[in-house]
């Protein structure tokens, strides 16, 4: 970062609460916020898949947050509060047909929304590669070319000639339609339940975001309100908005870092300008770790880095994809200063803001724990004795904090690395979590991370005096975690697909006059 000045993220821990062992539900986006806007574990809800495909892909994905569920949003939307999202959402769009909306922001408590449906990814800009499936993308690509090369070859076999040349046109449409298409079917941006923008102009999309929350706020601040907002950085690709090019030593990603505070920083000010800092919990965080595997030669590393922890996005419950930023800022309510070090989760949000807008309805059976007590210091101690980290829908490791310093993390089976001697999977681009993708441990590999958070030195039974008592208490807490599962296959259905136009031709870009 620039040295110049204070980073705005430091200001807000120094005039609130910081959270050095704050924890997301999952390392994926996806799963992940499914936990956070719930407040429980994305398997309660069938938020986690199976396979390779372990987030929504496509906007016309069938997955998404069932409408059954319950969000922070709707408690308070129900409690008299003006809700708003702004930014990015990334569960799910439709359920039997385009436009039904079922899994949509204003169906799960949001009574405005604008951003993105999906995500943003490499895909939705030309020259920065491939996201989705980009190994499938390359085998079916080849596949097109060895029948069209079959094609040439046995031109003069006529009666070959028509069934070849009909399965090469079936083969290309197969990656072109879903893959090809891509950048104009998933990159938009909508404003409620409206296409505004297909494909998006990411080069304005932070000044957009920005600017929705603005006004958002402003035009809220005479009663009660919630506004989420889910910024599209740090996410790649990475944006190169000139005012913040060059500006950081540490490439393009510090630049977004430094757009990141620089709008952060903006925000704080609308609130304390008008008169709301007394009466509004601030809150920043992350839904994972940094994305280690995302590089290339030209711009080196791209998806960030995740400092001494082990592992990143996608690598089920190492520290490094799941220990994420966390802070509380509320003048005049949490001490400034203050440092939590006890564990504690995304999924704490949903109670702790259902305890603030005295919300005493009865509710599902929550994983998260209202965090008051331990911000403003009236409890020394997290109420989450375990907590269970999950790659895909497979319990991958189990955190336990007993009394005193130590809290055990036991992984049941880690991801392999490739190629081999790496720090990630660099062959499929982010880890998978079963089959010949994971290894699994007997008897689990055991850290104590009070004293090694960088999950470098297991636990033995000869170094550890307590090592049979963590398995079996780690055993009991997983067998009274288990619950009925849903889970559903996100598969490509083009009728569900958003579309400002007429599908398949769909086009049309955002009056941003006003900006």
């Amino acid at each position: 970062m620039n040295s110049s000045r204070e980073p705005i993220t430091y200001r807000l821990a120094s005039e609130g609460v910081k959270l050095t062992q704050h924890i997301a539900a999952a390392p994926l986006c996806t799963p992940s916020r499914s936990a956070f806007i719930t407040g429980r574990y994305a398997l309660r809800s069938g938020s986690s898949r199976t396979g390779r495909v372990q987030v929504v892909l496509f906007l016309a994905g069938s997955g998404g947050l069932p409408p059954s569920e319950t969000t922070f949003a709707k408690r308070l939307q129900q409690q008299g509060y003006t809700t708003g999202l702004v930014g990015k959402w990334h569960l799910g769009v439709n359920c039997e047909y385009r436009g039904d909306h079922c899994h949509h922001p204003n169906q799960h408590g949001f009574s405005y929304f604008y951003g993105l449906p999906f995500t943003l990814f490499n895909d939705c800009v030309p020259g920065e590669g491939r996201d989705v499936l980009a190994d499938l993308q390359e085998t079916l690509e080849q596949l097109t070319m060895v029948l069209g090369v079959g094609l040439v070859t046995l031109v003069s076999v006529l009666w070959l000639l028509v069934p070849l040349f009909f399965l090469c046109i079936l083969a290309t449409a197969v990656w072109y339609v879903p893959f090809i298409l891509l950048p104009t079917w998933n990159c938009i941006i909508m404003r409620n339940q409206e296409v505004i923008e297909q494909p998006m102009t990411v080069e304005t999309l932070p000044q957009r975001l920005f600017f929705d929350s603005f006004l958002l706020l402003f035009r809220n601040a005479d009663h009660p309100f919630l506004l989420f907002f889910s910024l599209a950085h740090i996410h790649t690709p990475m944006f190169k908005t000139p005012a913040f090019a060059g500006k950081s030593r540490h490439g393009r990603y510090g630049d977004n870092l430094e757009e990141v505070d620089w709008i952060i920083g903006k925000i704080t000010e609308t609130v304390d300008s008008l008169g709301l800092a007394s009466n509004t919990l601030m809150y920043f965080a992350s839904d994972h770790g940094g994305h280690l595997e995302d590089s290339d030669l030209q711009t080196g590393q791209k998806g960030g880095w995740n400092g001494i922890y082990k592992g990143g996005k996608a690598m089920g419950g190492w520290e490094g994809g799941i220990r994420v930023p966390g802070i509380f800022r509320w003048p005049g309510r949490l001490a400034a200063g203050k440092v939590v070090d006890e564990p504690t989760s995304l999924m704490d949000l949903y109670p702790t803001l259902k305890y603030l807008a005295k919300d005493t309805q009865p509710d599902r059976q929550l994983d998260g724990y209202n965090l008051m007590p331990l911000l403003e210091g009236k409890a020394a101690r997290s109420e989450h004795e375990f907590m269970f980290h999950y790659c895909g829908i497979y319990l991958n490791a189990v955190r336990w904090h007993p009394p005193g310093d130590s809290i055990f993390k036991v992984h049941f089976f880690t991801p392999n690395f490739s190629p081999p001697g790496a720090v990630g999977c660099y062959d499929t681009k982010v880890c998978l979590c079963h089959g010949e993708h994971v290894t699994h441990h007997t008897p689990p590999l055991v850290y104590d991370l009070f004293h090694d958070p960088s999950e470098s030195r297991p636990l033995t039974p000869d170094t550890e005096p307590r090592f049979a008592e963590i398995l079996e208490q780690t055993a009991k807490a997983v067998e009274r975690h288990k619950s009925t599962l849903t889970n559903e296959q996100i598969l490509w259905r083009p009728w569900l697909q958003p579309c400002c136009g007429t599908f398949p031709f769909c086009g049309c870009k955002e009056d941003t006059a006003q900006l």
